[in-house]
């Protein structure tokens, strides 16, 4: 590999999360994570300010009808206790992705998948 300038390495800008109601999502999300207040640009998308790296909720008009190809990882100190806490907010199980010890997969109210993360001193 050739030496690469690090001013043209590119850098994760947001994390897009298509949604066929950006408010509502944004603020679901927004509950789940934290972050800092949410944010409507001139396009209808919703901004969730997050760290690292924050998450961009766009609007499109068709449903979600597959398995994600991307999905958000969630690292958590209590594995049980998040998965409960997503659960009562409204996200639903993802047995049929994965089941294992390792992670648990859930989906978002409008289907999305992500992962809660056990952690290593759990294992």
């Amino acid at each position: 590999m050739t030496n690469i300038e690090p001013d043209a390495i590119p850098r994760v800008g947001w994390i897009c999360i298509d949604t066929t109601n950006p408010e509502f999502l944004a603020k679901w999300w927004s509950r789940l994570l934290g972050g800092a207040a949410l944010r409507t640009d001139e396009d209808g998308d919703i901004h969730l300010q997050l760290e690292p790296i924050p998450l961009l909720f766009l609007k499109v008009i068709e449903p979600k009808t597959s398995k994600n190809r991307m999905h958000l990882d969630l690292r958590v100190k209590s594995y049980e206790e998040a998965i409960a806490r997503a659960v009562s907010l409204g996200a639903t199980m993802a047995d049929d992705i994965y089941r294992g010890d390792e992670w648990q997969v859930l989906r978002d109210p409008e289907g999305n998948e992500f992962c809660v993360i056990r952690p290593k001193h759990e294992k």
